[in-house]
């Protein structure tokens, strides 16, 4: 997975200047499209659309520090007026287009590129679970991404859930984990700067096809599943894990994600306060 991100990265710096899909990116680095965006975000702090946007803002920079007219390299990295260049040159860099060259000044966002780092002692514990399509019956809401710590709005959640509701819950709980788990999905692009949202629901898996007027019904398809199970303390030792699945396992296994929720559970250990063992869970297909 390295070797193809950085074969992309030596694509966008070829066409900077001309208009890239970033749809059929996925397709020049051979997986998914889902798979590679995802992958992307995690290893490169931000979003394919976001880096490219900035890539042609730091070399226009460059463009103009050169003497360019603010007209003509507006056109050469794509905005249709030099006003909307303007604003977004003003935003990356804090001045006006007009006055780089007289300040001779401007900000620059260098060229990404992806290496293998290779952490002694690090083990991560897995194993593949092939599940049938079943149903995730819960509550849920949109929350804000958050990377580290107790995420607040969770908390309401969870907090809102109604006896009734788990009741519910435990009648249609027959699919294992035959736990409560949290599940996340449907995440803005622009997550990993956690400025985004995505959609947070606690429930339980199920068979059953109707879930009553109490809890939604989220169908899930068939998938192969990988399993990270992890104990320490909550919820950074989860947190944590989360991470590096898809900074340390995912580049190196032979498995593309697909388009699913990820949902884990914790068990707290009633010995230690804040100890718990959680199980994530990331849907996955076979590389090509």
């Amino acid at each position: 997975m390295v070797r193809e991100l950085n074969q992309v990265i030596e694509y966008i710096e070829k066409h900077l200047t001309d208009e890239i899909s970033l749809a059929k990116i996925a397709d020049y680095a051979g997986v998914t499209d889902y798979h590679f965006r995802t992958m992307f975000r995690y290893l490169a702090g931000i979003t394919l659309s976001e880096y490219l946007r900035l890539r042609r803002l730091s070399e226009a920079g460059q463009q103009l520090l050169a003497g360019k007219s603010v007209t003509d390299v507006a056109f050469i990295y794509g905005y249709q007026s030099p006003d909307g260049f303007s604003r977004a040159f003003k935003d990356f860099c804090g001045i006006l287009p007009s006055e780089v060259r007289r300040n001779r000044s401007c900000t620059t966002y260098p060229k990404l590129s992806f290496i293998i780092s290779i952490r002694g002692g690090h083990q991560m514990e897995f194993r593949i679970e092939e599940k049938q399509a079943f149903n995730l019956a819960g509550v849920s809401k949109r929350v804000p991404m958050q990377f580290e710590g107790i995420n607040t709005e969770i908390v309401k959640l969870a907090q809102s859930i109604t006896e009734k509701q788990r009741q519910e819950m435990h009648r249609l709980q027959d699919i294992d984990p035959k736990e409560i788990v949290n599940a996340s999905y449907a995440a803005d692009a622009s997550f990993l700067r956690e400025q985004g949202e995505l959609t947070h629901l606690i429930g339980v898996l199920t068979s059953a096809e109707s879930a009553g007027e109490h809890l939604e019904l989220v169908p899930i398809r068939a998938h192969t599943w990988v399993v990270f199970p992890n104990k320490g303390p909550f919820p950074t030792t989860l947190q944590e894990t989360m991470a590096n699945i898809y900074a340390q396992w995912l580049p190196s296994a032979n498995y593309e994600l697909v388009d699913a929720p990820t949902f884990s559970f914790t068990k707290m250990d009633p010995r230690h306060e804040n100890y718990a063992y959680s199980e994530v869970w990331i849907a996955v297909k076979q590389s090509s």
